[in-house]
This record gives structure tokens, C-alpha cells and sequence, in this order.
């Protein structure tokens, strides 16, 4: 009796073990130790003006991860710290390590590399045949409008391509569905051609007034191309490609430009246009390094320009939570020296304003560098770039593990 009694105890724990492991909430990641680094600051502040847009979220990405139905979306924007990829792209390994089980579709992606001189990010690689022009929402004029990524890829050449070809090791996504956003500037008839492996697709859908090429039920990949064949004395503008799945969980678009203001977005003809494609549940932003820049940095316009902007983002989804990364600790060359740049004070007080004003978050990542005169640090432990401004890969795979441990903690 007295044996029965134990194996039915013994049961009985493996049972409660197994289902308290089923339901277990990601930890923080570890992260290397810097003696210089303010790992306290490493935290949300949310706002107590109005918590219900946090709570909103939570409540959504708990029902997503309990009942393993629906998607969260969250869009990271910004300059080049984004457009690198390195940064976001932490985060996003990060949150698809913790959920596993919740990988949803890559999101918008851009074909930065076919235009010369254009970085790309780092989980996928771009690959073109033909001439391609680029346009940035930094540039004055636009010679071609400008959607949500802010930048656009044109070619006059009648016969070109771009490839695709997804080059993460950690995790693998599998596109089911992909949005090509783009153009033909005269022949409305036009239509792009996409290619996997050996296998060619037409769209299922066209909408033709809102530049889009939908792609449905096509074969399973993570690598693919479009052909573009058309007339000559024709150009074809391509503002960004959106790569879905059927799987719920988990998508992390990432929207960067280098050198992009919060105005330059503001100036994209079809951005608030185009921000239903994304659904956002959450936006981090991560503008305000190159605003500060500008001797002209007038910190009331950048308030109210910042407002318009989250404005936009609230007429699609009224409950969206947003989260403000302030600017990191930055250096001006002048002459022959290196200046801080006091600017990044004003960004962070705004930011905190923003975020009361919104019901909001902020990212404190100017704390958490260490204030003022940090980034002479972060460059000497090889973590921040010689320019005093950017963050080496290192460093930005740092302040990804960094912003994924704040955004746990809040959902734990």
C-alpha cells in the first residue's frame, strides 16, 4: 500500500512539474557585465497617465501565447541604428527563442541593397540584376512617393530582378504570403512575376490603388525572387515587400532609414496609408538620434512632429502602446575634436513627455549607456563605433538582449 502510495506522489509531482514547465514565463537573457553600464536603468517607465494601452497589450499577447490563436504585431522604426538590422533583429531572435512556438511571418522587409551604397540588414541578404535608384524620405524631393518603409528601389532597365534570400541560423521563417508594394509609373498593367525555386506565380490579387501585388497559396520558402520585365520608357518603383504565414504568434517589423528624422516619415506621400498592412499592436520608436543633429533642433516642433507621427499609428489601432527609445549619448565632430551632444538631454525629457501624454513607455537608453560622455566607454570596449555615434555589432546586439529583457519583464 505504502509503495502505491509513493508512485502515485511521485505521478502526481512529474505531472504538476510538466505542467508548471508548460506554462513557465520567459526569463531576461544574460548579458555580458560592463562595469560602466547602468543595468538598473535596464526597464520600462510606463506612464501612469493612462496604463490601459499596456494592459490592452498584455492582454492580447497573453491571449496569443494561451490559446496560440491571433497575432501581435510590433513595428521598431527608426534611423540607421535600424536600418542596420542588428538592433531589432535582437530583439526579434529574443522573443522568438522565448515563444518558439509563436513564429509568425518575417514582416515588411526592403530590398535595400539592389541601389548602390545601401546597407542591408543582417538576417537576409538582397540580390539584384539591373541598374536600380534609390530615394530616401531624408531627401528634399521625392522623385517617387514613399510609403511606410520610407525609401524606395526604381529601375528603368525592361528586364530586372530582385532576389530574396533569408540568412538567420537561429530561426526560420516560412512565407506563405507576400505583399510586393509597388509601381509602374505609366503601364498600369504591369505585373511582376515571382519566382521560388523553379516554380513562377502570378498575384492572386491586385490593388492597384493602393500599389499592391498579393501572392497567396505560393510554395513554403524563405528565399524567392521577382522578375520584372516591362517597357522600356517605363519605370517600376518597389516601397517594400511584407512576408506572411498562417502560424499565429509573433511578427517584429523593423522600419529603418539612415539618417531619417521624425519629419522625414511624416513627408512619405502613402506612410499613414500603409500602416493597416502592418496592424500594430505595439511601435517602438527610435527616432530622434538625426533630429538632434540639426543645429536648427527646435524641441517643441520635434514634440508636436512626434505626436503627429504616433497620430497616425492611433487612427489605425486607438489602443496601440508605444514605447520611446531615447537618443543614446552621441558625440558632434567639430574641427579636428569630438563634442558631446548635449541635444540628447531635450530628446530624453520629451521622450519621458511623450510617453505621459500617450500612455506610453520609454526605453531609457541614454541611462542605461551611463549619461553623458558614456559612449567615449562603449567605444573603448569596442561596443560603439569610432564615429561616437554608433553602436558596433556587438553593441547593438547588446541593446537588443537589453530592450527584450525591459519588454519580458513588463509581460511576466
Amino acid at each position: 500500500m505504502k509503495a502505491r502510495f509513493n508512485t502515485f506522489y511521485r505521478l502526481l509531482f512529474i505531472i504538476c512539474a510538466s505542467w508548471s514547465a508548460c506554462f513557465a514565463q520567459p526569463k531576461p537573457v544574460h548579458v555580458d557585465a560592463h562595469n560602466f553600464i547602468n543595468y538598473k536603468a535596464d526597464t520600462l517607465y510606463i506612464a501612469q497617465s493612462n496604463p490601459s494601452f499596456l494592459q490592452s497589450f498584455i492582454t492580447k499577447f497573453d491571449s496569443v501565447v494561451t490559446h496560440k490563436s491571433g497575432n501581435i504585431n510590433i513595428i521598431h522604426i527608426g534611423g540607421s541604428h535600424v536600418q542596420a538590422g542588428t538592433f531589432p533583429h535582437a530583439v526579434r531572435q529574443e522573443l522568438l527563442k522565448a515563444y518558439p512556438d509563436l513564429t509568425a511571418g518575417r514582416g515588411l522587409v526592403f530590398p535595400y541593397a539592389a541601389a548602390p551604397k545601401c546597407n542591408n540588414p543582417t538576417d537576409y541578404r538582397t540580390r539584384s540584376v539591373g541598374k536600380f535608384g534609390l530615394v530616401r524620405n531624408v531627401f528634399k524631393e521625392h522623385v517617387k512617393p514613399l510609403g511606410v518603409a520610407g525609401i524606395a528601389v526604381y529601375t528603368l532597365d525592361s528586364i530586372s530582378e530582385i532576389r530574396i534570400v533569408q540568412r538567420d541560423s537561429l530561426t526560420k521563417f516560412k512565407t506563405t504570403k507576400i505583399t510586393l508594394i509597388g509601381y509602374a509609373e505609366k503601364d498600369s498593367a504591369f505585373i511582376p512575376i515571382l519566382k521560388i525555386d523553379t516554380a513562377t506565380f502570378l498575384p492572386t490579387k491586385i490593388i492597384p490603388e493602393k500599389r499592391q501585388f498579393i501572392y497567396e497559396n505560393i510554395c513554403t520558402t524563405d528565399s524567392f525572387t521577382f522578375s520584372l520585365v516591362h517597357k522600356g520608357n517605363d519605370s517600376f518603383t518597389i516601397t517594400g515587400i511584407l512576408l506572411e504565414n498562417e502560424n499565429p504568434g509573433i511578427t517584429y517589423h523593423s522600419i529603418g532609414v539612415n539618417g531619417a528624422s521624425v519629419n522625414a516619415f511624416l513627408r512619405c506621400a502613402h506612410f499613414e496609408e500603409e500602416i493597416p498592412l502592418l496592424s500594430p499592436d505595439m511601435v517602438i520608436f527610435g527616432l530622434g538620434i538625426n533630429d538632434a543633429s540639426e543645429s536648427s533642433f527646435d524641441p517643441a516642433v520635434f514634440k508636436e512632429n512626434y505626436l503627429t507621427l504616433v497620430n497616425q499609428f492611433k487612427k489605425v489601432n486607438p489602443n496601440c502602446f508605444f514605447v520611446f527609445i531615447t537618443n543614446n549619448d552621441s558625440y558632434k565632430k567639430v574641427g579636428n575634436k569630438y563634442e558631446v551632444n548635449r541635444k540628447a538631454l531635450d530628446v530624453r525629457k520629451i521622450m519621458y513627455e511623450l510617453a505621459n501624454e500617450t500612455g506610453g513607455a520609454v526605453f531609457d537608453q541614454f541611462e542605461i549607456m551611463g549619461g553623458l560622455y558614456s559612449m567615449e566607454k562603449w567605444r573603448l570596449a569596442k561596443l560603439a563605433q569610432n564615429d561616437r555615434v554608433h553602436f558596433t555589432k556587438t553593441g547593438y546586439e547588446l541593446m537588443g538582449k537589453l530592450l527584450f529583457n525591459a519588454i519580458i519583464r513588463e509581460l511576466q
